[in-house]
């Protein structure tokens, strides 16, 4: 049965959580869901206090709104972004080299077409 750890560290201004799946591609995967599904959920959450503030007065219904949509908005940017991590790790693994400057063959038999 595959165990995980979890580690963290705070350095200005950069923060770093890493979980250990024990397989680089759950570990790519979950790290890209984490910081992009953070991202989405703090975009969610100023939108709306934006919009509360606006408006003048706070409720709780204003507030369950918020944190319902910050999941939602969190777990759907989240998942995009784990699944774009992982497809672009794999790509990398079968092709054996990082870069995405030399994807077309060398002897350049497909056109561009801009």
């Amino acid at each position: 049965m595959p165990w995980s750890r979890i580690s963290g560290s705070v350095s200005s201004p950069q923060v770093d959580v890493v979980i250990d799946m024990g397989n680089p591609f759950l570990n790519l995967a979950v790290d890209g869901f984490l910081k992009i599904g953070t991202v989405a959920a703090t975009r969610a959450l100023a939108e709306d206090t934006f919009h509360i503030v606006r408006k003048g007065s706070v409720s709780s219904n204003d507030f369950e709104k918020t944190l319902k949509k910050m999941c939602k908005e969190g777990a759907y940017w989240g998942a995009i972004g784990g699944v774009y991590v992982g497809t672009e790790y794999g790509v990398e693994r079968i092709r054996g080299t990082r870069d995405w400057l030399r994807v077309l063959p060398k002897d350049h038999s497909v056109p561009f077409i801009f």
